[in-house]
């Protein structure tokens, strides 16, 4: 396992991470105990988790994933073993977040009562890296295609960043929180928390995790040269294009017990030109005599801005294979390859 630098952190984290939102509703309790188990054993000791989990977000299992990770922690008495990065969910209009029924908001307020909970469902005193889960103003994430702009200044009263940075610099001066870090961010995102952080002395933006994959490399634009001349680390997720880019879904196939038959909720990665790419990658690895879900990982891997990969698998056996494609290199060659696909098909999916 290779080990790289958080930011302008002294944590060194694992250039793979252990994705973990399926815990507590795709996968049980018990099952997320050994995926834990297994992944520490092979040198994975960064933990990504948060709020909204386990996924689909549903009132029910909100908060299940952290619960699973907390009993981990309790039975195997390991805290300072593992690094953990939670998050704190943006603006929705979900109810079921906060005690007095709001809807969510990255106020001070709800910050504060975020925390406390996180905290206490994972059974620790203090969590490494504390993330915003998306922005509290309104802007292309998730199922939106990020090189699409639309304007949404005015739709809501946002909750202005000077306040939710200066309730970040109060929890990591409470010893709450060691770092935080942003997700599902923008370039102009990014420049601002940087540039309020070093005018008011308070808390920098150490990570930025979004997506990033064969099929989604609008990282590359704007955001990888900050992570790379700022210190901002990528922690990419998604790098399978939520089981696309394994092949797994290809020509209308739907396989029991995939996230897809599960909870039908892919639609967003069935766009225009996102066949056509994910057939291309799939079909190139089998030419290299690859595995492509290893193909994928490989290639986000060995980005020079990405910090760690967050991979997810619903199985010990994914998870193996997952890790394994650490091992895997993306020769100039091969790039070469990549990037005409690329050229062809750019970034169909969010």
């Amino acid at each position: 396992m290779v080990y790289r630098k958080l930011g302008r952190t002294d944590l060194t984290i694992p250039s793979i991470a252990l994705g973990t939102m399926t815990w507590g509703d795709q996968n049980t309790e018990a099952e997320g105990h050994a995926q834990l188990d297994y992944a520490l054993e092979r040198g994975i000791n960064f933990l990504d988790t948060a709020e909204m989990y386990s996924t689909p977000p549903k009132a029910e299992t909100q908060g299940n994933t952290e619960r699973v990770i907390g009993t981990w922690l309790k039975a195997r008495n390991n805290r300072d073993k593992v690094t953990i990065a939670t998050k704190v969910i943006g603006r929705t209009q979900n109810t079921w977040y906060r005690d007095d029924g709001s809807t969510t908001e990255l106020s001070r307020k709800q910050i504060f009562e975020a925390v406390d909970k996180s905290l206490q469902r994972l059974q620790t005193d203090y969590i490494d890296l504390y993330q915003l889960h998306f922005p509290d103003r309104p802007f292309a994430y998730f199922g939106s295609n990020h090189t699409i702009f639309r304007d949404t200044r005015g739709t809501v009263n946002e909750v202005p960043i000077d306040e939710t940075l200066a309730a970040l610099d109060e929890i990591v001066k409470a010893g709450k929180v060691r770092y935080v870090g942003l997700s599902n961010e923008t370039p102009w995102g990014v420049s601002r928390f940087l540039n309020l952080s070093e005018r008011h002395g308070q808390p920098r933006v150490q990570s930025i995790q979004n997506a990033y994959s064969l099929t989604n490399r609008t990282f590359e634009v704007g955001l990888a040269e900050f992570a790379l001349r700022e210190d901002v680390s990528l922690l990419a997720y998604s790098p399978l294009a939520q089981g696309y880019l394994t092949g797994k879904y290809r020509d209308g196939a739907l396989p029991a017990g995939s996230r897809k038959q599960l909870y039908n909720r892919l639609n967003r990665y069935q766009t225009p030109g996102s066949e056509a790419a994910f057939n291309a990658y799939v079909d190139l690895a089998h030419e290299l005599g690859l595995d492509p879900a290893q193909f994928a990982i490989a290639f986000v891997h060995t980005r020079p801005f990405v910090a760690s990969v967050i991979i997810g698998a619903s199985s010990l056996a994914q998870l193996e294979a997952d890790i394994d494609a650490a091992e895997i290199a993306i020769t100039p060659e091969i790039e070469e390859r990549i990037d005409a696909i690329h050229l062809l098909n750019s970034n169909p999916t969010p």
